[in-house]
């Protein structure tokens, strides 16, 4: 229940924010919608080494969130899930084009997949992506059009399929149909598909980052749900960036390169690895190895031609996955 409730005190801290002067010593960091627990850790390992600092929050999913900060939400920093948002600001004029050089990684400070979460003893015989389309498989995942964590969903089912059907595309299209087919509700973001699974007993099987299933699965024991790693995933990377304009005008530019300088050192990549997210660091990484199954991750780059094209034939209007959900 406490990972549901974090969203209300989240988005009260938030409204409290907004309420107050911005100063040099104070942040917004916009992220993504299943990121509350990290960043609540983050945030408390963060300021207890830099007193006086405050960080506030807002959590949705990130192409909801980066719509907002181009309508004028104040974040001076982003911590999303997805390239492809922050790039919608950078054509804002918001972000600097290189945004992928002030970081290690190309910005990326962890990374994940899309993993699947069954019910405990898992009824359905839930084993990889082929068993989503069955007519028997009710599937819960956020809507794509607003959530950076389901248009990873949608791309890695997509690159299964592609290898599946030897890059048959009239197949993966098909294919891809019937698993949007098998989606009874599609949530906003990537907490909300959790709350259907989880509270509501919505679904067959939750597909949501890893992170989170681990965090589910964590918090209410293997005797209610279970976590099931697929075959092949995608390769999922958590970009970070400054928002220039916003910090500019804050005057908080100096506290949000050391803010995102923190997600890298050793604390902070223990964090994310304890909130399940997977570690650049490699003593890190070390250190949990055995907490995380070995999986096959395909890339964006060797699937797709990266984001850039993915954005002109997936994700564009009219686009691909416009025909696919569409066709619900």
């Amino acid at each position: 229940m406490k990972r549901f409730l974090l969203g209300v005190a989240t988005l009260a801290g938030l409204f409290l924010a907004s309420s107050q002067a911005w100063s040099a010593d104070r942040l917004l960091n916009a992220s993504y919608d299943v990121g509350r627990e990290l960043f609540a850790q983050v945030n408390k390992a963060f300021v207890a080494e830099h007193p006086g600092v405050a960080i506030d929050q807002s959590h949705a999913g990130t192409s909801a969130q980066a719509r907002a900060i181009a309508e004028g939400l104040g974040a001076d920093v982003v911590t999303f899930n997805q390239v492809l948002d922050i790039e919608f600001l950078v054509s804002k004029g918001l972000i600097s084009a290189d945004w992928q050089k002030d970081f290690p990684e190309n910005a990326s400070p962890f990374y994940s997949l899309p993993s699947f979460l069954v019910r405990a003893g898992n009824p359905k015989n839930i084993k990889d992506w082929n068993d989503l389309v069955r007519d028997d498989v009710q599937v819960i995942f956020p809507n794509p059009k607003t959530s950076g964590n389901a248009r990873y969903t949608y791309l890695a089912a997509t690159a299964y399929a592609k290898e599946a059907f030897k890059g048959d595309d009239a197949k993966v299209k098909e294919f891809v149909t019937k698993l949007f087919n098998n989606v009874p509700i599609f949530d906003s973001g990537g907490r909300a598909a959790t709350t259907t699974f989880v509270q509501r007993e919505i679904g067959d099987v939750l597909i949501t980052f890893e992170s989170e299933t681990r965090g589910v699965r964590r918090e209410y024991g293997d005797d209610k749900f279970e976590q099931v790693t697929p075959s092949v995933s995608l390769l999922a990377e958590f970009p970070v960036a400054i928002v220039d304009t916003v910090a500019d005008e804050h005057g908080t530019r100096d506290l949000a390169k050391t803010y995102l300088d923190f997600l890298y050192t050793p604390q902070g990549q223990d964090i994310a690895a304890r909130n399940g997210l997977r570690a650049r660091d490699a003593a890190v990484a070390a250190k949990y190895k055995a907490e995380f199954p070995d999986v096959r991750l395909l890339t964006v780059e060797d699937v797709f031609g990266g984001w850039a094209k993915i954005q002109a034939e997936h994700f564009a209007a009219g686009g691909l996955l416009d025909q696919t959900y569409g066709s619900r």
